[in-house]
């Protein structure tokens, strides 16, 4: 299973994030076999991570990711987008290890300039490059300071099971409710 990371559309056409693993059975026949023009039966998508279509928002939406998890936000952001859906502040907090593991840097810096509201940080937690001048550690300490008035958000969550435990122990002892942590975790 993938998450998808464009938008929802009536085409046949979308994207996914996919990282070789090399013992693994998916990642290695799309990275070996596969190329333009292939044809890949595919199930309807199955997942139950999905942003909700509201005519708007009306708390601020704090997305919290780590490694392939960005790819379900970028999909749910171009949705908004493409729908023009009204919405208050959107927080994408992206954690992953080093520079180069920064998926769709250039496209989330520069929908900051074109996005009202829109508020994109990325976190290495292993920098071991003198040109980062970013977010270093975990992605927690990002969302404990940016909601630490309980503003009131809806946060989602996608990543590594580890990651996704631990923040929405936090976010419920900041004081919100269950209900406004929606998750999706990677084993």
């Amino acid at each position: 299973a993938y998450s998808i990371a464009s938008a929802p559309s009536n085409s046949n056409t979308f994207e996914l994030i996919i990282v070789l693993k090399e013992d693994g059975l998916g990642t290695n026949y799309l990275w070996k076999n596969i190329r333009v023009g292939s044809q890949i039966p595919v199930t309807k998508a199955l997942g139950k991570f999905m942003g909700p279509r509201p005519a708007s928002f009306d708390t601020d939406l704090c997305f919290v990711c780590t490694g392939t998890g960005i790819a379900p936000f970028r999909s749910i952001i171009q949705d908004i987008i493409n729908h023009n859906i009204p919405h208050k502040n959107i927080n994408l907090i992206f954690g992953c290890r080093f520079q180069h593991d920064i998926t769709y840097r250039k496209e989330f810096e520069a929908l900051q300039n074109t996005l009202p509201g829109f508020n994109y940080i990325p976190i290495l937690s292993r920098t071991g490059d003198e040109s980062w001048h970013g977010e270093t550690g975990y992605v927690h300490r990002v969302y404990q300071k940016l909601y630490a008035d309980g503003t009131p958000c809806t946060f989602y969550l996608c990543g590594w099971k580890v990651m996704i435990m631990e923040a929405r122990q936090n976010i419920v002892d900041m004081g919100y409710d269950k209900k406004q942590v929606k998750f999706e975790l990677y084993d």
